[in-house]
């Protein structure tokens, strides 16, 4: 039983993300999946229900070039010109993804604004429900797609302009209603709290339902091309052969052997995945000419990244010598290790102690619209509890008890924060 006098309505919240969960729902075996892609139909009904749902709250809403979504109550309390409070997160997922990652932390940040108007409280300031653009990098770009101009690194009209391959960002967003104008910048917000799914079982495991996390894992994304010579696989001989795919298995291994390297002499953190792999001609009997490749490098240590990319460097350059093939190397996507605002976690960690709520620190391993928003202001970010550590699948699931006691947390948080001396 949580101690807060916070008004947090756990049934409502799971009713919201289970309405969420019905656009773009997928059949799924065990659990419940979902797709919805930035600016797709399904995002755009999530984005529909949402705005609903502020707007009952009596937030006044506004929707920036880019399709970032913002509901705001400015209390009768609160100094109009005073650096707002934002929370929130994303309503985009992965395809076939789970109903928690991005959802929760939407409907946490309206739950707990929700509570704290209805209750006592008086804030000195603002607080701001936001929802970001395109944070899976699913479509459009490699993620934090929102987040990334709501900072200030990407320009409006650049970010319109990419493309599928099919549809602009632009012509997508309009086509959902959803290309607004001017830009959010989060760089006006006092402080910014995000509460997600942890995508992990380390909370499960010790039996914790709330994560603070101390800071966000580094992220690099690279695009790989290895070009030998398609041949007949049966006249070729072994000692002929300009195999790019063979060429491409030497760097795989290399990138989960160089990964697991770093993690056991350092932080414990660092990843390599080779997760995408393009095979050409990608025909039985053919000898593979051309293999493009993309690869995701991370750890909380920039040094441990770097380690990876020289692993990388060094092979291909191992794999050109000796196996007569070429290559192309880009690293497009580059987030380096964000540590979180001391001042925000205290706040986190002080409202759970006072609700009676257990909570543990923690770093992440997995990248979020925070790690952008914590480069221009005051940030935090909270997890709530996974079953058995499933993400990005219809597996993904969090206890709703769980889910509750982490935006009483929330809730308390952007309380305290919004009634400091500071405004």
């Amino acid at each position: 039983m949580t101690k807060s006098a916070l008004p947090v309505d756990g049934e409502q919240l799971q009713r919201d993300i289970e309405q969420i969960a019905l656009f773009g729902a997928v059949d799924a075996d065990d659990g419940r999946g979902r797709t919805a892609l930035p600016g797709d139909e399904a995002n755009g009904e999530a984005r529909d229900y949402l705005v609903a749902r502020l707007e009952e709250a009596g937030l006044d809403v506004r929707v920036d070039a880019v399709g970032n979504v913002a509901g705001r109550w400015t209390p009768p309390s609160a100094d109009p010109n005073a650096a707002a409070i934002a929370a929130g997160s994303h309503l985009d997922s992965v395809p076939r993804g789970g109903i928690f990652d991005g959802p929760l932390g939407v409907f946490a940040a309206l739950e707990a604004v929700r509570a704290i108007r209805e209750s006592d409280v008086s804030p000195d300031c603002g607080l701001e429900v936001v929802c970001f653009t395109g944070e899976e990098g699913t479509r459009f770009a490699d993620g934090v797609l929102g987040s990334t101009v709501a900072t200030g690194k990407r320009g409006v009209d650049e970010t319109l302009a990419l493309t599928d391959g099919n549809v602009t960002l632009e012509e997508a967003l309009e086509r959902i209603g959803y290309r607004g104008t001017g830009r959010l910048d989060a760089s006006e917000w006092d402080a910014w709290l995000e509460l997600h799914i942890e995508q992990n079982s380390r909370l499960e495991d010790a039996r914790v339902p709330l994560g603070v996390v101390t800071d966000i894992t580094g992220t690099v994304r690279c695009h790989v091309t290895i070009e030998g010579e398609a041949d007949h696989s049966g006249t070729t001989a072994m000692t002929d052969r300009q195999d790019a795919l063979a060429a491409a298995s030497e760097l795989v291994l290399a990138v989960e052997r160089s990964a697991t390297e770093a993690a056991a002499s350092g932080s414990g953190t660092a990843v390599g995945t080779v997760g995408h792999l393009d095979v050409e001609p990608s025909v039985v009997n053919v000898v593979p000419g051309t293999v493009s490749m993309r690869l995701d490098l991370r750890s909380v240590e920039r040094a441990e990244i770097q380690a990876q990319l020289d692993a990388v460097t060094s092979v291909l350059e191992t794999v050109k010598d000796n196996r007569n093939v070429s290559t192309t190397f880009d690293c497009t996507y580059d987030v380096p290790p964000t540590p979180l605002s001391a001042r925000c976690r205290d706040t986190v960690l002080n409202a759970a102690q006072d609700c009676g709520i257990e909570a543990r620190t923690l770093h992440s391993g997995a990248g979020h619209d925070t790690m952008q928003v914590a480069d221009v202001t005051n940030a935090a970010l909270l997890f709530a509890a996974s079953v058995g550590g499933h993400s990005h699948s219809p597996k993904e699931w969090a206890d709703w008890d769980d889910c509750t006691a982490a935006t009483t947390v929330l809730a308390e948080s952007l309380a305290r924060l919004a009634t400091t001396d500071e405004h």
